[in-house]
């Protein structure tokens, strides 16, 4: 079934026209400042880096806090220098040492030590503390045992302070990609200072994260958080790297509305977008390919299906659903950004390469419906699909509700919600059926796989399966990479039968960026360190 879209930009292109390369502009004058001005999608959940999960927040963070190690500008396998002014590991990557900056203080003049990770990762693996997110330290010797409140003693787990500036990690396997690991956000470290002086260490939401509260230990510190305006930071004078820092601070734009923040970029408003409106993308590489980019991102966007409600909760029912959905058509239609069609719930990658699993096939569909005992159209529930409240995202869902209409019948109610309700309901398990999407954090297959296990944070379906964690587990003591990729394609394979979520499509980023903006490059996971970028004036 093909779905035909008119393009709604017609009178965009009448109003920017005008004021491409004319009069000085907002980002002109913003660049003669150092300040770069960004579109950010969303009003950020939290500042709080263990109570948060999404990319919106990460960019904010990426600016605010530094974890041991930090991006290259331009190397996706490369990690930099970050808290830590060196790191060593022993022959099979379970130990590491982490020497940390000598001179590396937060953004009030008091240093960084090692005692501030020994703090912040007791923080998020705490039982009593509620991250969504905890699952990333789960590499970590003891950690798991320790977030599931199986031991008490934060002792027991492989985080040290050895001295003020020597940290300690011992892994439960493993782990030649620890480095990696260490850029995220759930390993930053957080100022016990500050954050025991507005509340407990396991007290969520406190004032510490407030405007005048926050402190970091990153390039840039926070100046103001106007909410659902803009938040700007600023340069952290104390950062132990200040001079190598080109930027005077950024300005974080929540623009929802993808119209909106294309409107501002071509009127001079912003020096980068968050995305490009889907009908706008064509227009946009034919007249603007100059400021327009299209790169690879290592995501998947699919739809979660409740394994708790009792039609959702059957496989042969979510493949089913699977079948419907023909993907190539929602990309060329409403997408139109050279995403390609999810065969696998990881995309391929480097040496990782998993088998297409998906079809478009309605026929099969009622096959399996009727394998699974529901024969009658008319006697099929009616499902409940949760989405947030963005153009594209609708149209999506409008889409599949009618593919599932068209080829089985299936009745789809379709709810919108605000970005903080959307995540609640999704934390409730309170849908039939969501609409969903996972970025990578690091480079290895890990990071998708492991999302559906019944104790990840963020699995958010009500599955679990034993065989499949049994066969991540096998995974985690191979030391040969090409034997341990075998085994991960093999827990891919059988997670994509089951099907706790149907993927549908993997991602591209398409944004706009100034010229302006330089030392800003392509990176598979689109985490661009702010502390390399520059503006030309």
């Amino acid at each position: 079934m093909i779905f035909r879209f008119l393009p709604r930009f017609t009178a965009l292109l009448l109003v920017v026209s005008a004021s491409i390369g004319l009069a000085e502009t907002m980002a002109d004058k913003a660049a003669k400042e150092g300040i770069l001005l960004l579109g950010n999608g969303n009003e950020p959940k939290a500042l709080d880096p263990h109570l948060v999960s999404g990319v919106i927040e990460s960019n904010l963070l990426r600016s605010l806090f530094e974890g041991l190690c930090i991006e290259h500008p331009s190397d996706d396998s490369a990690s930099l220098p970050g808290a830590a002014q060196s790191w060593s590991a022993n022959a099979d990557f379970t130990e590491w040492i982490f020497t940390l900056q000598p001179n590396g203080k937060w953004s009030d003049g008091k240093p960084v030590t090692a005692h501030d990770f020994v703090f912040a990762y007791n923080r998020i693996l705490h039982p009593e503390f509620p991250s969504g997110y905890a699952d990333m330290l789960y590499f970590i010797k003891n950690a798991e045992q320790f977030h599931k409140a199986e031991i008490t003693d934060f002792a027991q787990v492989g985080v040290k302070a050895q001295d003020d500036y020597t940290l300690k990690i011992s892994l439960k396997s493993p782990t030649p990609f620890l480095p990696s690991l260490t850029k995220h956000f759930t390993w930053l470290p957080v100022p016990s200072h500050k954050i025991l002086e507005y509340g407990t260490m396991t007290e969520p939401y406190t004032a510490w994260t407030h405007e005048g509260n926050l402190i970091s230990n990153g390039a840039f510190q926070l100046k103001k958080w106007r909410q659902n305006h803009y938040i700007e930071v600023e340069r952290n004078p104390y950062y132990w790297d200040d001079a190598a820092v080109k930027l005077q601070g950024i300005r974080y734009f929540p623009i929802k509305n993808a119209n909106t923040e294309a409107r501002m970029f071509l009127n001079g408003q912003l020096h980068a977008t968050y995305a490009i409106p889907p009908d706008f993308i064509p227009t946009a590489l034919e007249k603007y390919a100059d400021l327009t980019k299209q790169e690879t991102y290592i995501g998947t966007r699919f739809v979660r299906a409740n394994a708790q409600r009792e039609f959702t909760s059957n496989p042969l029912v979510r493949q089913a659903l699977s079948l419907c959905i023909d993907r190539q058509s929602l990309i060329d239609n409403i997408l139109q950004g050279g995403q390609k069609p999810a065969g696998s719930v990881t995309p391929p990658f480097g040496a990782y390469k998993p088998e297409y699993k998906t079809a478009f096939d309605p026929a099969k569909a009622k096959e399996l419906l009727a394998k699974a005992g529901f024969t009658d159209p008319d006697a099929l529930p009616e499902l409940k699909l949760l989405t947030t409240d963005s153009d594209t995202n609708r149209r999506m869902a409008e889409a599949m509700q009618a593919l599932w209409r068209e080829h089985i019948g299936l009745k789809v109610r379709i709810e919108q919600r605000e970005w903080k309700s959307y995540l609640k309901m999704r934390s409730e398990l309170d849908f039939d059926l969501m609409d969903g999407a996972w970025i990578g954090d690091y480079l290895d297959p890990t990071t998708f796989l492991d999302l559906w296990k019944g104790s990840n944070g963020n699995n958010n379906t009500g599955w679990s399966d034993a065989k499949y964690e049994a066969i991540l587990a096998e995974a985690e003591l191979i030391e040969d990479p090409k034997a341990r990729y075998a085994k991960l394609l093999e827990a891919e394979s059988y997670v994509m039968d089951q099907v706790p979520a149907i993927p549908v499509y993997h991602y591209n980023t398409n944004y706009f960026l100034s010229p302006s903006v330089k030392n800003w490059h392509p990176l598979l996971l689109s985490t661009h360190p702010y502390k390399f970028v520059e503006l030309q004036k």
